[in-house]
């Protein structure tokens, strides 16, 4: 998010003599991206965080693929996700390319003995059932059911549950995520006719110095493959930090909808984007108002991108039968639409209850054998009666 925040103690210049009580030195770390010509922030630790102990030998986390190609609309439960106390063990890829990942996770426990960082991609995590705090080294950032978790690649983390019952739905992507651009100024300031803007940003915050030496475990995901990495000292031990480069999170139920006469294209729902990908929320909302008006959405033709949706909460009005945590995949190359009956249903409709998060790649997605595990394999069927 580009806003400048910052937390702790910092020195008044960057680069410069930061000494602790002790009289020693601070470590000042720079956390950047796109090398040092975009978003950085400056950690101030109280040990260097270079101090590794042992590396065990890395293990493949990479989904295996079982249909490279794909011409069929399909549909995916992923509350077949069976749910597992390791929260790694927990994450299924369902879908993915070169330009991004998504998949469910159903965790049954927080991290307790570990800290995972994710060193390729960064990742949004939507909660869809739980709730707990996301701990990093910029403080933390309560979430509960509806939260985007924006978590910058590199950025090491825990995930702490209130509870067994937890169901994330992710997206992992090699470039930034952020929010659109068609939404900032020149400054990057969310504008007026943003559908959020910077008080509905979760900050880091409450920031906890461990300055702590022993041995602590770092799973590093790169290339497919975790590295199990054993450091000296505390992966939180800032004293303080400030740039424009941390995690946060964002309310679904904070996204305040675009709504017209006419139906309104999807691009109104748009909440975030990547490279050749964007993430949008589906939310409760008034129909479309003019006396004539189809609130129901008009057969689609994918021309340039897949379409995904998943399914959140609420009623449909294009769809005659959704599960929570349902996922649609209709692929580039063929027309989707509303089910038979939906679109005379939909007429003098005032409002929608629906909640769901869409994600429109724009190069075709490969499927996993996760995901064919819990296909639904009548779906493509659906706009037949």
């Amino acid at each position: 998010m580009a806003f400048y925040h910052r937390s702790g103690s910092v020195p008044a210049k960057r680069h410069t003599q930061f000494r602790k009580p002790d009289g020693t030195l601070y470590s000042e770390e720079l956390v950047s991206t796109e090398g040092f010509s975009s978003l950085y922030s400056l950690i101030y630790h109280c040990h260097p965080p270079t101090l590794v102990k042992n590396i065990e030998e890395p293990y493949s986390v990479e989904p295996k693929i079982a249909k490279e190609k794909n011409m069929q609309h399909r549909s995916f439960l992923t509350f077949k996700t069976k749910p597992e106390s390791d929260y790694i063990k927990s994450r299924k890829t369902l879908l993915m390319n070169s330009d991004v990942m998504m998949g469910s996770a159903a965790p049954t426990q927080g991290f307790s003995d570990y800290f995972y960082k994710n060193s390729d991609a960064d990742e949004v995590l939507f909660i869809h059932e739980g709730s707990g705090v996301l701990k990093t080294i910029y403080g933390n950032i309560p979430f509960e059911y509806g939260d985007y978790l924006v978590i910058p690649r590199g950025t090491i983390y825990q995930l702490h549950f209130n509870d067994k019952d937890n169901r994330i739905f992710f997206v992992e992507s090699p470039t930034p995520i952020h929010p659109p651009k068609r939404y900032q100024n020149s400054v990057g300031q969310l504008m007026e006719h943003s559908p959020y803007c910077e008080r509905d940003i979760k900050l880091p915050e409450n920031l906890e110095t461990h300055d702590e030496i022993g041995e602590f475990k770092v799973l590093i995901k790169k290339q497919g493959l975790i590295y199990p990495y054993t450091y000296a000292t505390h992966p939180f031990d800032a004293i303080g930090w400030d740039g424009y480069l941390y995690p946060y999170g964002f309310s679904i139920h904070n996204f305040e909808p675009i709504t017209g006469r006419l139906h309104m294209p999807p691009p109104i729902h748009q909440t975030f984007e990547g490279r050749n990908f964007v993430i949008c929320s589906f939310v409760p909302r008034m129909y479309d108002y003019h006396p004539l008006s189809v609130p129901a959405p008009y057969n689609h033709s994918n021309i340039d991108s897949d379409e995904i949706l998943y399914y959140v909460d609420g009623d449909f009005m294009s769809r005659k039968h959704v599960e929570r945590g349902m996922i649609s995949l209709h692929p580039k190359g063929i027309p989707h639409g509303p089910h038979p009956g939906t679109v005379e249903k939909s007429l003098g409709k005032l409002e929608t209850k629906e909640l769901a998060v869409m994600i429109d790649p724009f190069y075709p997605l490969m499927i996993t054998t996760d995901a064919m595990e819990m296909e639904d394999p009548d779906y493509w069927k659906s706009w037949v009666e």
